[in-house]
């Protein structure tokens, strides 16, 4: 799964929503005073199995959210999703963050905090208990959970990888 590269290209955009998750404000102050700059990260989806992540960052807030959605588009991923959760348990970890996203019944809805939230909603995911361990940096944890939705795989796709067809498993022929 190392190599795997899962980016899709997306050809009608129209159908993708976008989930602003944090803005920061920063500050440099030079000897004429204080500059004000904004870094938006935002998360788009279709909420049917894509979604990306971007970071905009501008002098204004509404320009640093455009460009987060321009480079959110460019970085979208097919996850799979199955009747509204996730084929399997899954962990992942980027920097201090560590995701841990569970598969759960129908009902449950998005038991996840902040960053994961807006994530796991733009994906589609209905029901699901995630829990996120170490910083809750909101860079940090979107990046960690794309992680994680990206290394998710179905049954379809590893019966497909090992050369095996799924109606001979379930049969028995």
């Amino acid at each position: 799964m190392a190599g795997k590269n899962n980016t899709v290209r997306l050809t009608n955009e129209s159908e993708l929503k976008d989930r602003l998750v944090a803005i920061n404000r920063v500050t440099k102050v030079t000897k004429g005073g204080r500059t004000f700059t904004f870094a938006a990260i935002v998360v788009v989806g279709n909420e049917d199995g894509l979604v990306g992540w971007g970071l905009g960052k501008a002098g204004e807030v509404t320009t640093a959210i455009a460009k987060g959605v321009e480079m959110a588009k460019k970085n979208l991923i097919k996850v799979p999703v199955l009747k509204g959760t996730i084929p399997h348990e899954q962990v992942a970890r980027f920097s201090g963050s560590e995701v841990f996203i569970k598969p759960a019944t129908t009902g449950t809805g998005v038991k996840a905090g902040g960053a994961m939230r807006a994530v796991l909603e733009s994906v589609g995911i209905t029901d699901v208990l995630a829990k996120s361990k170490g910083s809750s940096n909101p860079h940090n944890l979107v990046k960690a959970t794309i992680k994680a939705l990206s290394e998710l795989r179905d049954a379809y796709t590893v019966a497909q990888n090992r050369g095996v067809s799924l109606e001979k498993v379930f049969t028995g022929k």
